[in-house]
């Protein structure tokens, strides 16, 4: 795995952005935002050279033009993103983070009924592998 700069909230915003149109030049990626977000041209110009520099996104030219696409999927920016925040605020561990969601972001009874389908469904796999 390549060790990439992680990414700030606004250089996330630009690569989510970028995903969804899968490429496009600074004028397609500015364009995709809604009016009442209120980003500038410049600053989605400047999180696309910096996408670039960190290695998120390649870059090929058309005539004079720049045209973006994603380097890395979004798959592998959560994973990686995801990581380093359980790294840093908890020590590695994946429980208190999981704990701090389920109780703190107002998770819906269909989602704690999938989550439960799901730890079912892990915890019998695990007790067939033994």
């Amino acid at each position: 795995m390549t060790e990439r700069p992680a990414l700030s909230k606004g250089e996330i915003e630009v690569a989510r952005a970028l995903w969804e149109l899968k490429h496009g030049t600074v004028r397609e990626v500015f364009e995709s935002f809604p009016d009442s977000r209120g980003i500038d041209f410049t600053t989605v110009q400047t999180y696309l050279r910096r996408l670039e520099k960190k290695g998120y996104v390649n870059v090929k030219l058309e005539g004079r033009t720049r045209v973006y696409s994603p380097r890395v999927k979004p798959r592998t920016v959560i994973r990686e993103t995801v990581d380093d925040l359980v790294d840093r605020l908890f020590a590695g561990e994946t429980f208190p983070l999981m704990q701090h969601l389920i109780e703190n972001r107002n998770v819906s009874q269909e989602d704690l009924d999938a989550l439960k389908t799901l730890l079912d469904q892990l915890t019998e796999e695990r007790n067939e592998s033994e």
